[in-house]
């Protein structure tokens, strides 16, 4: 993602958003308009792929995101509504597409389902089309860009190594173009070199540093995805002032008891943690079709007003504002 900036003249890239893609935002089984467990988040070049229910290369296709770049899926759990379209992912990509390599991120339990489904069902003793990485991670920072990272965190969830994520920004600083303005700072290569840290020598011999064209630091964004959950206190501090969380919302709060037993959330629950935790904005997945959509936003927006109720094809861009 790419814009002419009106500061320095030149072509940058945008550091401020990550955007995310719903492929399938139904809970335990697909219902008519809604698919099994599936979200592509994009920052820039990289894509990352979480969760990948049946269908989902499906989904993928209709919603012309296509498969270019999708090298990095990152699994929440391995309850099958959430891997078992590796399968058919890895399939298509022995016979129909071509990528560079296939990076899967999760926790060891999950990894020992996603081995059994890759290399003894589909596979089969042949070798894959392409790198398959296999990586077991554990809470903490496992990925790192030039501008931002993603960590995985601790969920609690029927089985052990439950994981959500967080992709964030690195702080930055904002160019002010009037102070540039004010030194003589042309338009071109020598802002963007100040903005990327580098002193800069002016045609009537200026010196000029970062520093006099450079605000403070600032946080960059902030998208926590949660999955499947059945307790939120131990979230908190994870989703402390998120600019986007994602989170199920298998049940509503006249069925809290089931939520419990089945380690799931309402949506009350959801509204809770955002209200608690200062998140910008709460989007709620992973929908029951025992229940109207318009009941579930109803319960948590009584709660959390900026809350939404994700459908599939949806896109949201989650961007801080400072």
């Amino acid at each position: 993602m790419f814009f002419s900036c009106a500061a320095c003249g030149y072509i940058c890239k945008d550091l401020t958003l990550f955007e995310i893609l719903f492929l399938g935002t139904s809970a335990s089984a697909p219902s008519a308009k809604r698919g099994l467990s599936g979200q592509i988040v994009s920052h820039n070049e990289y894509r990352f792929l979480i969760d990948c229910g049946e269908g989902t290369q499906r989904q993928i296709l209709q919603s012309g995101i296509g498969f270019k770049r999708l090298t990095n899926i990152l699994l929440t759990h391995g309850h099958l509504d959430h891997i078992l379209g590796l399968g058919g992912l890895l399939s298509t990509f022995l016979r129909w597409e071509a990528i560079d390599e296939l990076n899967i991120y999760a926790g060891r339990s999950t990894l020992e389902r996603v081995r059994t489904l890759m290399f003894d069902v589909v596979l089969r003793g042949n070798q894959p089309p392409m790198p398959l990485n296999i990586h077991e991670i554990k809470p903490g920072t496992f990925f790192e860009a030039d501008d931002f990272t993603v960590t995985a965190f601790s969920v609690t969830h029927r089985g052990p190594d439950c994981l959500g994520y967080i992709f964030e920004e690195k702080p930055k600083r904002p160019f002010l173009a009037e102070k540039a303005d004010a030194l003589g700072v042309p338009f071109g290569p020598e802002r963007r070199d100040l903005v990327e840290g580098k002193e800069v020598t002016l045609p009537d011999g200026k010196r000029v540093t970062p520093d006099d064209v450079l605000g403070p630091w600032e946080k960059g964004s902030k998208l926590v995805v949660v999955g499947d959950a059945g307790r939120t206190d131990n979230l908190l501090e994870v989703c402390k002032d998120a600019d986007g969380l994602v989170i199920e919302s298998t049940y509503l709060d006249e069925e809290e008891g089931m939520a419990k037993q089945f380690s799931h959330l309402t949506a009350k629950m959801g509204a809770e943690l955002a209200k608690k935790a200062g998140v910008k904005k709460l989007i709620l997945t992973h929908i029951s079709r025992r229940y109207r959509e318009k009941d579930v936003i109803a319960e948590a927006q009584s709660i959390f007003p900026s809350t939404v109720v994700a459908r599939d094809f949806d896109t949201y861009q989650i961007k801080r504002d400072n």
